[in-house]
């Protein structure tokens, strides 16, 4: 079985060690123990990169938490329905800045394409 220390996490993801510390003590992370040294599995390396992404998504920590529920638990089919609305929420909030995002590329393409006009412009009356 693969193992890994937490500063090998640490380094791998760029974060810090007290960083995957908080995720397993809010229980996102669940390493086994050799004495005093924590041990992290394969199961956990893939949580933290899911966790990390989540985070750049805009998941709250506890939205992550209760994704990795409805894998480790079973759920109640309220349960199952409440976490249906949080991503359907969460897909409609990404889709939103992702079609932002598109926008803004598009104004910044044209403000550049004014630009480059401008200077060669500028270049022409120059050499006049």
């Amino acid at each position: 079985m693969m193992t890994f220390k937490i500063s090998e996490l640490a380094n791998e993801f760029k974060i810090t060690p007290r960083s995957i510390r908080f995720y397993e003590d809010i229980g996102l992370l669940s390493p086994k123990r050799d004495g005093v040294n924590r041990v992290y599995g394969r199961r956990d390396k893939i949580r933290l990169g899911l966790i990390l992404r989540g985070k750049r998504l805009g998941f709250s920590l506890q939205e992550i938490g209760e994704l990795f529920s409805l894998y480790d638990d079973n759920k109640s089919h309220d349960q199952l329905l409440s976490m249906i609305d949080i991503i359907d929420q969460k897909q409609r909030q990404l889709t939103h800045q992702r079609d932002d995002i598109d926008i803004t590329l598009i104004e910044l393409e044209r403000a550049k394409k004014r630009c480059k006009q401008a200077l060669i412009k500028s270049e022409l009356y120059k050499n006049k």
